[in-house]
């Protein structure tokens, strides 16, 4: 993290330049922060051009929002809320940065998360991406429903919103979005040529593996998340596996009915006196 206030303003407006750049947003949208202490925050103001800011719009907050250091010209962003909630409930986040990136915006607004497990890269920087419930914006319904997701996960998607990304420092907060975005638009090219190969469970341990001795911070989902692992609605599983953990259930039905079969007939037999 940069050491002095000035440095920490010229960052945050060199991250607003990287995501007005790469599209990330448009017009006045997105906002970001730095968490200094537990009451002190720098972060974007509302009604400014991400790309455009410069350090003296920077503005210094506290834990309710108000701010430190009189701007006559600049106002925080209603949706700052969001950003406390984070920094509350992940005393490891120092910085947080939301955007709308067009082709994970795209599946929040479809209602989609990014369950799927196929790049190493994403799944050792993020795992999944899950979707969190609509909120209103600028309102407290965004932070609660953000709240049981950002416990395993650093970033997610908003329904019908955009995304959160999150991180110890600011660049890597930013770089999760970018991560998040590039999955989005990997996801999305693999499911018009008919799917992506998933990994299986045993490939995620390993890439959890990797994770691990590259000590990356932060929290990940893991693959223990999977409530259906080991059955035919695993997302860790490959077809051929899902294709087979679909025929034991059918082979276990028959077998029983076979038996059900001959005990009946059985049955009937003996009143007929056979």
């Amino acid at each position: 993290m940069a050491s002095s206030a000035y440095e920490i303003k010229k960052e945050l407006c060199e991250i607003g330049r990287r995501i007005y750049q790469n599209g990330f947003v448009a017009a006045n949208d997105g906002n970001f922060s730095v968490k200094i202490n537990d009451n002190e925050f720098y972060c974007t103001p509302t009604g400014v051009s991400k790309g455009f800011m410069t350090p003296d719009m920077i503005l210094k907050v506290d834990g309710k929002g108000n701010m430190l250091e009189p701007n006559a010209k600049y106002r925080p962003s209603s949706e700052f809320k969001m950003h406390l909630r984070v920094y509350q409930e992940r005393p490891d986040v120092r910085a947080v940065v939301h955007a709308h990136p067009p082709i994970a915006t795209a599946h929040a607004v479809a209602g989609l998360g990014l369950d799927s497990y196929i790049m190493p890269e994403a799944v050792i920087a993020l795992g999944n991406v899950p979707l969190t419930k609509y909120g209103t914006p600028s309102t407290m319904e965004i932070p609660d429903a953000i709240s049981e997701e950002i416990q395993t996960h650093d970033a997610v998607l908003l329904e019908n919103h955009g995304a959160l990304s999150m991180g110890p420092d600011l660049m890597t907060a930013y770089f999760k979005m970018e991560s998040l975005e590039f999955f989005a638009k990997v996801s999305f090219y693999a499911n018009q040529l008919g799917g992506g190969r998933e990994f299986t469970c045993e490939e995620i341990e390993k890439l959890l593996e990797v994770r691990k001795r590259m000590g990356l911070p932060g929290r990940h989902p893991g693959c223990s998340k999977c409530a259906n692992r080991g059955t035919s609605n695993c997302h860790c599983l490959t077809p051929e596996q899902k294709a087979a953990a679909q025929a034991k259930p059918a082979a276990a039905s028959s077998t029983s009915t076979d038996d059900l079969v001959r005990e009946i007939t059985k049955k009937v037999l003996a009143q007929l006196g056979k």
